[in-house]
């Protein structure tokens, strides 16, 4: 089993209620506009981290991490991207590939919208968790959390942090 914490669009921000999060998942996992390397930093001191770089991230960050992330975490195959799409409105970019080979859990970021969706079509689960950065259309910080066991996701819930400032 593993506790993932996933999070997106933090532009730079991280604070101590998000880190305490992040110490209680087995990975965190962040779907980019990460905005500034000490974020990444911050949580890799207290979780393992797996992340990739989104439109607003510099070369800084975009060295360190890649555009896609694609991985079998508890026998799930998952992609991670930034500008991703949903289900019947994927990204051009990766739509071929999401169609011909689709994971198990895909996972994009970018919208500021927090959606968990099941694609029928592709027989996937969706993830956006949302924005949890202090730049941005949303209205409350949020993030999503649940544990990987067995070829399934369980006890999914969605993290409100607080109203964005």
């Amino acid at each position: 089993m593993q506790k993932i914490l996933l999070l997106s669009d933090t532009h730079g921000f991280i604070d101590n209620k998000i880190l305490n999060y992040c110490r209680e998942a087995d990975e965190v996992w962040h779907a980019g506009d990460i905005g500034n390397i000490k974020v990444t930093d911050k949580i890799k001191e207290v979780s393992k981290l797996r992340a990739v770089f989104g439109n607003i991230d510099d070369h800084t960050i975009r060295t360190e991490f890649p555009l896609d992330s694609i991985f079998t975490i508890e026998k799930m195959k998952v992609w991670i991207t930034h500008i991703g799409g949903y289900p019947n409105r994927y990204d051009q970019r990766i739509k071929d590939k999401l169609i011909n080979n689709p994971p198990d859990i895909f996972i994009s970021g970018h919208s500021h919208i927090l959606k968990v969706q099941f694609d029928k079509k592709l027989d996937l689960v969706h993830l956006n968790p949302g924005a949890v950065g202090n730049y941005g259309i949303h209205t409350v910080k949020t993030m999503l959390r649940f544990e990987i066991y067995q070829k399934k996701i369980k006890n999914l819930e969605v993290i409100e942090i607080e109203k964005r400032i």
